[in-house]
């Protein structure tokens, strides 16, 4: 196997694992087709944001915010955010601040509208 087909292995194991630890908590996710090519999100059922799923060591975090910036626009599914677990770590999630500030005032927990 080459060690670009290990890097999609590996790739698709995440997107398995993520989603479902997300079925656990209540949301009804499931990983993207495989062969879609871009064709669908990572993962699909998480009304709101768009998920980039990133397993790997050092992620170009840059990077992976702008990928998740254009597949959340092309999709329409949401404010992107990139999915992340180094081995052996926790799973994090990465957004900009302004995509951050706009999802917690969507959840309820800010009175006032400001600009970032």
């Amino acid at each position: 196997m080459s060690v670009g087909k290990t890097s999609q292995a590996k790739g698709r194991t995440a997107e398995f694992e993520l989603s479902a630890i997300l079925n656990r908590h209540g949301f009804d996710t499931r990983p993207g087709e495989t062969m879609n090519f871009g064709g669908e999100p990572d993962i699909i059922g998480m009304p709101g944001v768009h998920v980039e799923v990133k397993r790997r060591e050092n992620p170009d975090i840059p990077s992976a915010l702008r990928q998740a910036a254009q597949d959340a626009e092309f999709f329409g599914d949401g404010l992107p955010a990139v999915f992340v677990r180094g081995n052996r770590e926790a799973w994090r999630v990465v957004m900009t601040l302004k995509d951050w500030l706009r999802l917690y005032k969507l959840a309820g927990f800010a009175e006032r509208e400001g600009t970032p």
